[in-house]
């Protein structure tokens, strides 16, 4: 990971509410070009509100959020920050890739139409580069024997695999990835996970993952960032964030996450004796 000074992604006192609830209080990250940061935290704590910020689905309350040097949510007229116009959200959003819970692939069109339409229609690729550069990244993430099956026909997990070539074919600097597992049956996860940790390993892209596999949050992460209430409670490296958390909340949401991993265990061990 290099480690840059000059930081791709910054929260500069963000916060954010919806009415009287305020899910984010004044949050200051910064995330350097290729680190691969993984959000952990309750579920209400603020994680996705901020992968949504990132992905101008949500605006925020106060402070601001910069992009690749660029103001995301603001633009600078004669040294004054105001409110970003629609063109500017689209430049700066076009550097972010997202991949959600939810697959959202096109149901009409096969699996490679899925991953060939936004590069030929956003980015103004011919078919024929946006053909080769699909099937690259479809056989990468394992489903190049599957370009012309439809949606319908495949896994959850191969879904979720097809979102992810759709994002990343798309060339983006920054990757979002917000439970993306949280919406496919146990057996599946791994498949899914697997795909993620390789494209961590090559290093090209930054990537924020708000995830509850911690495991797999230890293994792929530079740095693992605690959420609470709306506060970055804790962050640190992997082994120091699971092994030695600083504060009273960190354990607690650590010992309450191996405590209901135990109970899960033992009830499929159950299950498995019973059948």
């Amino acid at each position: 990971m290099p480690y840059i000074d000059q930081p791709i992604i910054e929260f500069k006192k963000v916060s954010k509410s919806f009415g009287d609830l305020e899910v984010l209080k004044e949050i200051d990250l910064k995330i350097r070009p290729g680190e691969i940061v993984a959000v952990i935290g309750p579920s209400g704590s603020g994680k996705t509100t901020m992968a949504r910020m990132l992905m101008t689905l949500e605006k925020p309350t106060s402070g601001t959020i910069m992009v690749d040097n660029d103001y995301l949510w603001h633009r600078e007229v004669n040294g004054k920050l105001v409110p970003a116009d629609e063109k500017h959200l689209r430049k700066v959003r076009s550097k972010i890739g997202m991949v959600f819970q939810q697959f959202n692939l096109f149901p009409h069109m096969n699996i490679l139409r899925n991953v060939t339409e936004a590069p030929i229609h956003v980015l103004g690729w011919s078919k024929e580069e946006a053909r080769q550069r699909a099937i690259e990244i479809l056989n990468k993430v394992g489903l190049g024997d599957k370009l012309y099956e439809y949606p319908i026909k495949l896994s959850g997990g191969q879904q979720q695999r097809v979102a992810i070539a759709r994002a990343v074919v798309m060339r983006p600097k920054v990757m979002l990835f917000d439970e993306v597992t949280s919406a496919l049956d146990p057996e599946l996860v791994d498949e899914v996970l697997e795909v993620i940790k390789e494209l961590a390993s090559e290093g090209e892209m930054t990537m924020l993952l708000v995830t509850h596999e911690m495991d797999f949050a230890q293994d792929v992460a530079d740095r693992i960032i605690f959420i609470s209430d709306g506060r970055i409670v804790e962050q640190g490296p992997p082994q120091r964030i699971f092994e030695n958390p600083q504060t009273a909340r960190l354990q607690n949401f650590l010992a309450r996450f191996r405590n209901s991993m135990r109970n899960h265990s033992g009830y499929q061990m159950t299950q498995s004796l019973a059948n």
